[in-house]
């Protein structure tokens, strides 16, 4: 039966989680709740507003799509890169170095695990720094293709006032019809942010890397995640049928609070970093 715990303060739930996991090691499943206090919002969150993601069928099947879709990452990319890892990140990068985190497996596309200092992550949903061309699959920079869009468009970023960041380096913007897209340099291809779209399957070899993480892991500790999607679920499942203990860290309930050893009702970043001081003056 799960445990919940309310409204403790983090040190108390630090030591809570640290009695379930032990002493690891153990693998860190985060959703976009781990990258809040970067200022990125997250799509799930209690106090978030409702969304639309663009589905993989509409990216690849209507131009007119892809063209308000990277108008829009034309604008937003950019607000992401210009973000900085949190507490929440550097404590998991902290916790990894002391040997309780064997791995982040991460649904996020932000890259502030790496920035932290992670040293093994596996993106899931991939990353929102490279492109990808659906024709010739040549992966490029995101930083290269902001380069040519922008002499594609040079007046157009200046021209746009009104701009929400997402989770995925998107944009709001109220009009984006004289926007013109770049295809493949090499192909001349359609080139796709090198992120899983709702609708597209993550590639099996990082699903199978993932797994073997969780297989050679103590436990598993999600950060962050209302565990929406499959996508990272499956590895709370996988971890529970192992009889591993999972603990679920997050703002709001879980698809898989069912199943969890332990969940903890608190923001990541401090719950995390009294997490990190429970292990050292515990060893």
């Amino acid at each position: 039966m799960t445990n919940t715990l309310h409204a403790h303060s983090p040190s108390e739930a630090a030591a809570r989680v640290r009695e379930v996991l032990g002493a690891g090691p153990v693998v860190a499943l985060t959703g976009a709740g781990i990258s809040t206090d970067s200022g990125i919002p997250d799509y799930r969150g209690p106090d978030s507003p409702p969304r639309t993601p663009m589905t993989y069928q509409e990216f690849v099947g209507d131009a007119v799509f892809r063209r308000h879709y990277w108008a829009r990452n034309h604008i937003g990319w950019r607000r992401v890169a210009e973000t900085s890892p949190n507490d929440g990140h550097r404590a998991l990068a902290d916790l990894e170095r002391a040997g309780v985190v064997s791995g982040v497996l991460t649904q996020n596309v932000d890259t502030l695990h790496d920035a932290a200092g992670s040293a093994r992550v596996i993106d899931l949903h991939g990353r929102y720094d490279r492109v990808i061309c659906l024709g010739c699959r040549a992966v490029t920079s995101r930083e290269a293709l902001a380069v040519r869009l922008t002499e594609l468009n040079p007046d157009f970023a200046d021209d746009v006032a009104d701009v929400e960041v997402a989770p995925d380096a998107d944009a709001v913007l109220a009009s984006t019809e004289r926007f013109r897209v770049a295809d493949c340099s090499s192909c001349g291809g359609v080139l796709k942010p090198d992120i899983v779209y709702f609708g597209e399957n993550v590639p099996k070899p990082r699903v199978l890397e993932a797994y073997s993480m969780v297989d050679h892991a103590a436990g598993l500790v999600v950060v962050g995640s209302s565990l929406t999607v499959f996508s990272g679920r499956r590895f709370v499942k996988h971890a529970a049928g192992q009889g591993k203990p999972v603990v679920i860290l997050n703002r709001g309930a879980t698809r898989a609070d069912d199943i969890a050893t332990l969940t903890v009702e608190h923001g990541c970043s401090e719950v995390l970093r009294a997490l990190v001081d429970t292990y050292l003056t515990q060893r």
